[in-house]
């Protein structure tokens, strides 16, 4: 018969571990956030700035 101490210490490391696997899960499907490419205030005469729409 195993020990309280040693079951105990071993569910906590049992569940330790499916609780990393569950949150990394989570963050792959999350993916990246988004956000701005060229925020506000972006300078139009930069050389990496979005072309200008013909009219």
């Amino acid at each position: 018969m195993v020990s309280s101490t040693q079951q105990t210490d071993k569910r906590r490391e049992i569940r330790a571990r499916k609780a990393g696997k569950k949150n990394a899960k989570l963050r792959a499907k999350a993916g990246t956030p988004a956000f701005s490419i060229h925020p506000e205030g972006y300078d139009p005469k930069a050389p990496d700035a979005k072309p200008a729409q013909a009219e």
